[in-house]
């Protein structure tokens, strides 16, 4: 379960020292479960699970300090770069390629909200139905509706814009809540209020479509 009220921050830890993960068997052969872990497990397809003893620490905790997380990331990236392996043997410039890859995606999912929530739910048995209706009140849906209708119209500037600071805004808000149902330990709150962000994530795609010139 997740930890409770952990202080901001706290599923960050300490980078390693450049190399500390270069030799096979002493970290890079290691098997981890949450993203960023210095390990050449797999997981779910897209869901890495590389080095996350660097990245985020044991307690998988949803809030965390973006800042020290990307001061993280690129000590990781430092370390871990293949280019200081060029002179090292086959098998560990295979483990430097590799691991690279796995700490750009940990980092991702990490970073973003939405994923890293998800992740947190997958690391307890949840997920998210592929279809989130049932998840969903119908004022909600309703509210998502008629954005919809909105993105299909001909472009209007100001709507556009109108419907993106909206979006901004109950992200924003949405996060706020996942983090307290996370602190409290409150799973099944959490995969609902994730589930709304997942919606406005799609929204947030649209949008982006949208004002791709044809």
């Amino acid at each position: 379960a997740a930890a409770p009220s952990p202080a901001p921050g706290s599923c960050l830890a300490s980078v390693p020292p450049a190399g500390a993960c270069s030799r096979p068997g002493r970290g890079l052969t290691s098997s981890a479960s949450w993203p960023g872990e210095c390990g050449a497990g797999g997981g779910r397809r897209g869901r890495p699970r590389a080095h996350g003893a660097a990245l985020a620490r044991s307690d998988r905790a949803f809030r965390l300090d973006e800042q020290q997380l990307r001061r993280r990331f690129r000590s990781l990236q430092r370390a871990l770069h293949p280019d200081r392996f060029g002179q090292r043997p086959p098998k560990e410039q295979y483990y430097s390629e590799q691991h690279s890859s796995l700490i750009n995606r940990a980092y991702q999912t990490l970073l973003n909200p939405l994923s890293r929530g998800l992740y947190l739910l997958e690391l307890n048995g949840i997920q998210l139905a592929q279809e989130t209706d049932c998840d969903a009140d119908s004022e909600f849906l309703m509210e998502i509706m008629e954005i919809n209708e909105k993105l299909a119209e001909p472009n209007n500037e100001g709507i556009l814009e109108e419907i993106e600071t909206f979006i901004k805004v109950k992200q924003e808000e949405l996060t706020k809540e996942v983090t307290a149902a996370f602190e409290r330990d409150d799973l099944q709150e959490a995969k609902k209020l994730l589930a709304k962000m997942k919606y406005f994530a799609n929204l947030e795609d649209k949008l982006k479509n949208k004002k791709i010139p044809s």
